[in-house]
């Protein structure tokens, strides 16, 4: 009699388990069929891309136009390239060289011993003060990108700057942005159209100040001066017969060699967000 116990309860606790195990799996295969065949949870809807501002600082190769229909500068087209939720923000003033955008009205006609010139006052532009207001300002997230070089070569004041003063000035810029969050872009100057030949010639200053900086302080350097001389080979500007009025050469620039119609300012705008994009900088995920 205990043994038949024995045997009843065996076969009890067999069946129990066996309902339990079905039970379990058909939990298990129910949990599948609603989350994925891992097991897993489903991922959660991609959330918005955060608006970003691209805040840009330079001369008239960069800036916006005015009134007339030359110079435009590629800062001007370089929102088009983007998705909606990047909004640009031209600062770029024309004439411009790094000291006078950041001290404007308050740069002498009068250099010091060391060769710069003089500061009448410490005070930054309204402009720049701008770009630094806490509130509606460079925040966490947003890009400057950075271009001077061209104005700066001058040998009289206020323009001037030297390679040192440069590379401060630039390097304070720099510094703000990371202070706030943002991402700093350093440009080489785009290069003017001049020909050796039937090739065309790199002819700015402060490459290697802008590169210095880039190294001291992590921030990505655009080599605008080499890909722009690349195109303008690319396109066979040269050889050139001085008149800048006419032709591809005068579709592409003004008629000074060096500041851009329309056609000419989006290419260079091109030229800048291919290299975000080649340097793989989170900015290319805007890109569109």
């Amino acid at each position: 009699m205990k043994n038949l116990r024995t045997v009843i309860t065996a076969a009890l606790v067999i069946a129990l388990s066996s309902l339990g195990l079905g039970a379990a799996s058909a939990a298990d295969s129910t949990a599948k069929h609603c989350t994925g065949t891992s097991g897993t949870a489903a991922p959660a809807t991609r959330a918005a891309a955060q608006p970003v501002t691209v805040w840009l600082a330079g001369d008239s190769t960069m800036a916006n136009p005015g009134s007339a229909r030359c110079p435009v500068g590629w800062g001007s087209q370089f929102d088009a390239l983007f998705t909606s939720d990047v909004t640009v923000r031209n600062q770029a003033v024309g004439g411009r060289s790094i000291q006078t955008w950041l001290y404007e009205g308050n740069v002498s006609g009068t250099k010091g011993s060391d060769g710069e010139c003089r500061l009448t006052s410490t005070a930054y532009s309204a402009r720049w003060q701008a770009m630094l207001n806490a509130s509606t300002g460079m925040k966490a997230g947003d890009y400057l990108f950075i271009q001077f070089g061209i104005n700066d070569s001058s040998s009289t004041c206020p323009r001037h700057v030297g390679p040192a003063r440069y590379r401060q000035l630039m390097t304070t810029m720099v510094q703000a942005a990371l202070a706030r969050g943002a991402h700093p872009v350093l440009l080489t100057p785009v290069a003017a159209i001049t020909c050796s030949g039937g090739t065309a010639t790199k002819n700015r200053g402060f490459v290697n100040e802008t590169f210095a900086v880039g190294s001291a302080t992590g921030a990505p350097v655009v080599d605008l001066q080499s890909l722009s001389v690349s195109l303008y080979n690319s396109l066979r500007f040269c050889p050139h017969n001085g008149d800048y009025g006419s032709g591809p050469v005068g579709a592409f620039f003004c008629n000074d060699h060096t500041h851009f119609e329309t056609y000419g300012a989006q290419r260079i705008a091109g030229l800048v967000a291919g290299d975000v994009r080649r340097q793989n900088l989170p900015l290319a995920g805007h890109l569109g």
